[in-house]
């Protein structure tokens, strides 16, 4: 992993923090949640921008880190901002489908066409990034999912391109609701979040 782009291991407790939360109740979808879910992404859709504020922690199996999260979209576009607190470091990944650029390293800028690649290249991390945008509000990303659902009729597992995308807490107010804790695993690769602020900035 390059170390340029490390997020503290000093705050790895964080990541302890959001294994120790109970697994959802998970019931198969029927033809009602489904239309229920369909309705509430393409209510989220229209909403348009949006950003959200948080924590992060990220593991391949052997190495990781965590630290603070401000993600903003827009469409296509996104603006991540990732810091470390305690080493105060922080790192910026821009751009939108075929231009992305990562700051914050050492040596200078990275650009390359796919924001995943460029991300993976430069920490060993494999995050979803395009899904990750769905997935992180609770929606389906493109292509097959198959959906699990709560007591509430929110989605408590989704499970697309062979990752596993649990939510283990939502936000008690908002129409749509949004999911406060979102955990996902694909192999070794794991992603957690944990969202302190929503905010819609479109629509």
């Amino acid at each position: 992993m390059n170390p340029h782009l490390r997020l503290a291991l000093s705050l790895l407790p964080l990541m302890l923090l959001l294994a120790c939360v109970r697994a959802p109740v998970r019931i198969d979808a029927d033809d009602a949640l489904l239309a229920g879910q369909q309705v509430r992404e393409a209510t989220l859709e229209r909403q348009g921008a949006w950003t959200l504020v948080g924590r992060i922690a990220v593991s391949d199996g052997q190495d990781g880190g965590s630290g603070r999260i401000q993600w903003a979209q827009d469409g296509e576009r996104f603006d991540i901002r990732l810091s470390a607190p305690v080493s105060r470091q922080s790192w910026r990944l821009s751009g939108q489908p075929g231009a992305a650029r990562l700051e914050g390293l050492e040596g200078g800028p990275l650009d390359g066409p796919d924001a995943e690649a460029l991300l993976y290249e430069a920490t060993g991390w494999l995050i979803p990034l395009a899904d990750m945008a769905r997935w992180a509000r609770g929606m389906r990303g493109d292509g097959v999912a198959r959906v699990s659902f709560d007591e509430r009729g929110l989605p408590s597992l989704i499970e697309q391109a062979g990752w596993a995308i649990e939510y283990r807490d939502w936000v008690d107010a908002g129409d749509p609701r949004l999911p406060r804790r979102v955990f996902a695993e694909r192999g070794q690769a794991r992603v957690r979040l944990q969202v302190e602020r929503w905010e819609a900035t479109g629509g």
